[in-house]
């Protein structure tokens, strides 16, 4: 499917203007416009899309209409339906997800001796971080260190990070690319074998080292030979629908369903980490999402329920560009990379109205303005607006042949469409990429509901409320072995009591008390786009 007549004079356009733009870049932001960029059109900033949670340890936190409904609604699972005398599993820790944060703490426990059960939703590896393009961010250039990655991560996240936990993101980066080497990673490496590396949106050095733009893919699969070379157990097709709590409050287990005959099964379990990744299929404010199919914040709705408490679960990150045709890949991800490499974006009449590099939130907003506001967007025939990322210039700065070497995945996903991303630029929008907030957590990875942890995406505070590309990678792998590690010096004290699920009733007694009505039940586990009309209407573009 190329490009449809309707859409060509704006390519011509773009084409039209590429010479000149060759060599040029648009001026930055200052600290001022982007203020003022981010309060007029970055979603997270249109309080009509959000509202107060009425129960749990969040009450009256704001939350998205999407988490709060999930958040708000009784469990799927009834606990009369469940024996938690005859525990299918016990094990020493019980690792929920499989994610790059899931394998890498089950990994890093088992080295410490643990016994370790994963359980996963879909199949092993099926994640966001398989997806990840663009790379992971470590300071190991001489003219970088880890205390300006700090400094760039701290404004990134507009100031509201944890800075402890950032502190520890920062100055573990090189050992985690050390450790992943060694593991089999083959990152990108120029001639003299020193590691490629490149400079993401919101760094001020270059630090994000990658692998083509399948970076995930490839760290994915060494995790997963490791994860079997190990021989950790795993249970696929199995999500998790509840913590089991013991009668002291401790997290003590989980309650899996078996997604193919729909048995329920129960974990026994001195320490649970969770590691289940974000929410984009819930859809925030009607953006289409980069994420997986199982992105549903199935961990948040447990840990929540438990009595997990929550930072920043109003933030949510779009990534500014998402694809916007062809419709079949509506919301995947263009890596940062690109931009990185030189790409611009672009309005219809062939424009540069921003630089290539500003942090996600601004460059989202923008976009969105030139979208909404100035009306100049590109509409596509599924009613989708865009801008254009501006790809042919890769080649043009850095010669023929490197986009398709360096960007071989988006290369081939758009060649089986009939678009060249070599000769013609891509049509983007921002997607829902990234959940900011999540459970709280300490330096260790531990939540405030005694003997559970988090890692990864369903976690929150490291990032403060917008987060920098390349970062996520870091915080997985990071969080995941501190996560892992911690888990498996805890087990040594861990007493468990009796075995509950008495929690479930209380928090449907909580909601009945607030007045919160719904037919909802969570967690969602899988999203259902049977009855769904296509996402071409997103909320946030009304009138706040």
């Amino acid at each position: 499917m190329a490009y449809p007549a309707s859409m060509m004079p704006s390519i011509q356009k773009a084409n039209a203007t590429r010479q000149a733009r060759f060599g040029t870049m648009h001026p930055e932001l200052t600290v001022d416009e982007k203020a003022k960029l981010l309060q007029d059109f970055h979603p997270d900033f249109n309080l009509k899309v959000k509202r107060a949670l009425r129960v749990g340890a969040n009450t009256g936190d704001l939350a998205p209409d999407e988490m709060a409904n999930i958040v708000e609604a009784p469990s799927r699972l009834n606990p009369k339906d469940v024996d938690l005398d005859k525990p299918d599993y016990c094990t020493d820790i019980l690792v929920i997800g499989s994610g790059g944060a899931g394998l890498s703490a089950a990994i890093t426990a088992r080295a410490a001796g643990a016994n370790v059960l994963i359980a996963t939703k879909l199949r092993c590896g099926d994640s966001n971080t398989i997806m990840a393009e663009g790379g992971i961010a470590a300071a190991t250039d001489p003219a970088d260190s880890p205390a300006i990655h700090y400094v760039d991560t701290i404004i990134g996240g507009r100031g509201t990070n944890v800075k402890e936990l950032v502190e520890v993101l920062v100055t573990e980066a090189p050992f985690i690319l050390d450790w992943l080497s060694a593991l089999g990673v083959n990152f990108d490496r120029r001639a003299d074998g020193s590691l490629f590396n490149h400079r993401p949106g919101g760094h001020s050095r270059r630090r994000s080292h990658s692998i083509m733009d399948l970076t995930g893919l490839e760290i994915m699969r060494v995790l997963s030979d490791e994860v079997r070379n190990q021989e950790i157990p795993l249970l696929e097709f199995c999500p998790a629908l509840e913590l089991i709590l013991d009668d002291k409050g401790q997290c003590c287990g989980a309650v899996l369903q078996n997604l193919d005959n729909g048995k329920l099964l129960t974990v026994k379990a001195k320490v649970v980490i969770m590691a289940t990744g974000g929410m984009g299929r819930l859809h925030p404010m009607g953006f289409p999402t980069s994420n997986h199919y199982g992105a549903t914040a199935d961990g948040i709705v447990m840990g929540y329920r438990a009595g997990a408490k929550l930072i920043y679960i109003e933030s949510v990150q779009f990534h500014p560009t998402g694809t916007a045709w062809p419709e079949q890949l509506l919301g995947l991800l263009i890596s940062e990379a690109l931009r990185a490499q030189g790409a611009q974006v672009l309005n219809c009449e062939g424009e540069m109205f921003a630089a290539n590099l500003e942090t996600r939130d601004a460059l989202a907003a923008a976009i969105i303005r030139e979208c909404n506001s100035r009306g100049k967007g590109v509409a596509t025939p599924a009613g989708i607006v865009g801008t254009w990322l501006d790809t042919p210039l890769i080649d043009m700065i850095h010669g023929p042949g490197t986009f398709e070497r360096r960007f071989a995945g988006i290369y081939s996903r758009f060649m089986g469409y009939g678009i060249n991303p070599k000769e013609e630029p891509i049509l983007v929008y921002p997607t829902q990429h990234y959940q900011n907030g999540g459970m709280t957590i300490n330096t260790s990875g531990e939540t405030t509901l005694p003997n559970l942890y988090a890692a990864g995406e369903v976690s929150g505070g490291v990032h403060g409320q917008n987060r920098l590309g390349a970062n996520s990678l870091l915080d997985i792998f990071v969080f995941g072995r501190l996560s892992g590690e911690s888990a498996a010096k805890k087990i040594q004290s861990v007493t468990t009591g009796r075995p509950t699920l008495e929690h479930l009733n209380l928090y449907n007694e909580t909601l009945r008390q607030a007045g919160v009505e719904t037919e909802t039940r969570s967690p969602m586990i899988l999203p259902d786009y049977r009855f769904e009309k296509a996402l071409t209407k997103i909320t946030h573009m009304e009138a706040r």
